[in-house]
């Protein structure tokens, strides 16, 4: 793991970041992301299968919607398979293919069922998933076709190692490629957005070697992207003002940091009040539930007096965007009323990134909570992906 600066301003989750986090420094490792050690290239982004989509995850804009199987590579450089979807648009496509729109969802839970692919109506992470659905068709509607891929771990083998930026740049990018083997009319060119948890993925997916250069990101949109979540844990044993928001997250966290790496068990932490909520987040809990069942947890009765936090603080700094060296022309949205990741700690961040990469424009909406900054943002990120296809200058703040 890489050293840290702490700051104590405040506390910024995954997807909840307090008011008043002025955000923490650290330089995340990057090796293998997309080109680095572990899986070969060119067994990176296989279409093992592909099938209709029809519950609620299908677009309704699309004209094909299909749930597909994949190949990718995870945390640590292993050999793995990911489920995800591919929507296209009507019509004919431009000359090239359809652009490509890869989505990089946040934070629906870490047991199977939280997958966006298996959402239903009446599905666990749906009153989120909803949301995304419906800005994602609108990509659809625009002429892009749009991939969204469930991330290492969410509906196939294995834990889900929350919040790990290598592993979420590369199942990605890799949908892409898969995407362009279920559909020929797919074109290359792809741009990544995403949104909280997937805010953070967007940027380590802008900062990752493309290699091979089958596919080209043009650009990337980062809405409300997490952070600090090292300062999560502490923070909730701490029982600082405001805890109680950052809780559900702090075991969808627990979970995230044992999938990556099995020695660290969040049950030794735990009280015995605390830990059953682990073993839910696990297997059938995802956030909307969490949420339910941390309700009623006295702060006091989460974790052990002896309770060490160190091997979770370690993970998660090295998982912070801070450090990171984008690649290519990236737009940063963050709402002004924003509880869960606020302004301060997304502005901290661009103000680090614009120290190594000049092409980053920072956009603030007006009134948009954390989930309300998605559907805000769509026109304003809509013309930065059209102005980068026409070849236009990219916007910067830096």
């Amino acid at each position: 793991m890489r050293s840290v600066k702490r700051r104590t301003a405040g506390l910024a989750v995954a997807a909840v970041t307090l008011a008043g986090s002025a955000g923490i420094v650290a330089v995340p490792a990057q090796a293998g992301a997309d080109g680095g050690h572990g899986v070969p290239p060119g067994h990176r982004g296989e279409l093992l299968g592909s099938s209709p989509l029809t519950n609620a995850a299908a677009l309704p804009s699309a004209a094909v919607n299909r749930k597909i199987t994949y190949t990718s590579e995870g945390v640590g450089g292993k050999p793995i398979t990911v489920t995800g979807t591919v929507a296209v648009p009507e019509g004919t496509p431009p000359p090239g293919g359809w652009p490509v729109l890869s989505w990089a969802h946040g934070t629906t839970g870490t047991a199977d069922r939280c997958a966006p692919s298996a959402d239903t109506a009446a599905g666990p992470a749906h009153d989120y998933l909803s949301i995304t659905e419906t800005y994602l068709d609108k990509w659809v509607s625009h002429g892009y076709a749009v991939v969204q891929t469930d991330y290492e771990g969410l509906g196939t083998p294995g834990g889900h190692p929350y919040m790990h930026g290598v592993s979420e740049a590369n199942t990605v990018t890799d949908i892409v490629r898969a995407a362009r083997k279920a559909d020929p009319r797919i074109g290359r060119d792809w741009f990544v957005a995403g949104h909280s948890q997937g805010g953070q993925a967007t940027l380590y997916t802008a900062a990752a070697r493309q290699r091979p250069r089958d596919v080209r990101l043009k650009g990337a949109v980062s809405i409300a992207p997490g952070s600090n979540m090292s300062q999560t844990a502490a923070y909730v044993k701490n029982q600082y003002p405001g805890a109680e928001i950052a809780l559900p997250f702090l075991f969808v966290l627990l979970n995230g940091a044992h999938a990556a790496d099995p020695s660290f068990d969040p049950e030794t932490l735990l009280t015995e009040e605390a830990a059953p909520l682990a073993e839910a987040g696990r297997t059938n809990a995802c956030l909307a539930q969490l949420k339910q069942l941390t309700a009623d947890l006295p702060l006091n009765k989460v974790f052990r007096p002896d309770a060490d936090l160190t091997a979770f603080e370690n993970y998660y700094n090295a998982q912070e965007a801070l450090g990171l060296n984008l690649k290519v022309p990236t737009l940063v949205a963050q709402g002004t009323a924003d509880r869960e990741v606020t302004p301060a700690a997304t502005q901290n961040i661009v103000a680090d990134l614009c120290k190594r990469y000049g092409d980053i424009a920072y956009r603030a909406f007006d009134g948009a909570d954390h989930r309300g900054s998605i559907n805000a943002s769509f026109e304003t990120s809509l013309q930065f992906t059209e102005n980068l296809r026409a070849g236009g200058t990219p916007p910067t703040t830096c």
